[in-house]
């Protein structure tokens, strides 16, 4: 039974590295497919029920309260012309059934009549706030995720010798986007690289967003150490806030993450200020999971000034630094479990960066059934190795039961 249990929510890898789904998500469609059934079935169930209801029972029993469900129920989810149709037959069907009994001219029916009529009629106002609200929310996510994508773009393959990759998914629960951030400089120092969360959503964070960016690509060419890197940045938020009359009128605090990797070198450098931990994943599988030495407030925070320490870790050849935001480590499966990507990755190997992020984007859907509550950014660095073969033999992300019966 347990095998069965994992087997149907394994992944495994495609040629290309991609997880491909078990039963188990094709379980999670279907359900959907069946919900989504019934919602457009409901109206003509209520209407049909009231019908056959009616007839079989004694005269001082009413289904109006169906018919007046009807139209109110296919509001939120159907278009106004079918909303429209569900009106007009639950009237019909009130006026039928009064016809065909005789009593269509008495006070109570009439009063049924027009009560099956006000609900079809503030059904139809009810569809057109509904539509309207659906277009106002879907133009605010398309500029907000326009801007996103200004500030966040796609970063080249390879930078400075490295192999790179970034994502950034936004959750499927939330109509927003958030404050997660990226960005990678090839600078005279090496390969500096950011990876941030700024408290809030919307637009704010955009904004927040664009601030960090842009103070990084300016610091990151210009400071010779990663802590003046740090300290630019911390110096950049707290002029914006001036600006703004407080930090929090622009989002407040950002956790971050800022990597050095020098050229001709086989280390890593980093300084963390109050941001999940990287991952450094080994070209055998194995990895680190690169805590710092002395933890550090979050950039913003205003509660004092303290040096940056970077600390300084191996980094050889075929080695991938992975840095997230708290999107990923803090999603959830149903029972309220946290997904850990050091135990998900351990003794696993990838032909590269992307196929690295493609791999684990899709095994996050697969630990929460695809019902993700926080936007997650994520960016992986991969040092070459000498003669090393475009394409290396891969080992499959399983499901969560495999782990746990080993």
């Amino acid at each position: 039974m347990a095998d069965e249990r994992r087997s149907a929510t394994a992944g495994s890898f495609d040629a290309m590295g991609r997880v491909v789904f078990g039963s188990r998500e094709g379980q999670l469609t279907s359900d959907g497919r069946r919900t989504g059934r019934f919602v457009r079935l409901l109206p003509a169930l209520l209407i049909l029920g009231g019908l056959v209801l009616d007839s079989l029972t004694p005269p001082n029993f009413t289904a109006v309260p169906l018919f007046v469900a009807a139209p109110l129920i296919a509001a939120p989810f159907f278009s106004k012309s079918r909303t429209v149709r569900t009106g007009i037959a639950a009237v019909l069907s009130v006026i039928a059934m009064r016809l065909s009994d005789g009593t269509s001219t008495q006070v109570v029916p009439i009063i049924e009549l027009i009560t099956v009529l006000t609900a079809s009629v503030l059904a139809l106002v009810i569809n057109g706030v509904v539509r309207r609200g659906n277009e106002q929310l879907a133009s605010a996510r398309v500029i907000a995720e326009t801007a996103m994508r200004a500030v966040l773009p796609t970063p080249a393959e390879r930078i400075g010798g490295l192999q790179v990759a970034a994502r950034y998914e936004a959750a499927q629960a939330d109509e927003f986007v958030g404050g997660d951030l990226y960005a990678v400089a090839d600078t005279p120092y090496g390969v500096r690289v950011v990876v941030g969360d700024v408290r809030g959503k919307g637009l704010g964070a955009v904004e927040a967003v664009a601030v960090i960016i842009g103070a990084f690509r300016e610091a990151a060419e210009q400071e010779r150490s990663l802590e003046g890197v740090a300290q630019r940045l911390e110096r950049a938020l707290a002029r914006e806030g001036t600006r703004r009359y407080g930090l929090d009128a622009m989002e407040g605090f950002i956790t971050a993450v800022l990597a050095e990797i020098p050229p001709g070198s086989a280390s890593l450098r980093l300084v963390n200020r109050g941001h999940p931990e990287p991952i450094l994943l080994h070209a055998d599988g194995a990895l680190e999971v690169l805590a710092p030495s002395v933890p550090a407030l979050p950039l913003g925070m205003d509660l004092g000034v303290w040096p940056d320490r970077a600390d300084e870790w191996a980094m050889p050849a075929g080695a991938t630094l992975l840095a997230f935001t708290d999107g990923l480590s803090e999603a959830r499966d149903p029972n309220g479990v946290f997904y850990d990507p050091a135990a998900r990755l351990r003794g696993r190997i990838f032909p590269g960066p992307e196929e690295l992020l493609s791999a684990l984007t899709d095994d996050v859907r697969l630990h929460t059934g695809g019902r993700t509550t926080d936007d997650m950014a994520l960016i992986a660095v991969g040092r070459p190795a000498e003669g090393q073969p475009v394409r290396r033999t891969t080992v499959r992300i399983v499901g969560r039961g495999d782990d746990a019966g080993r």
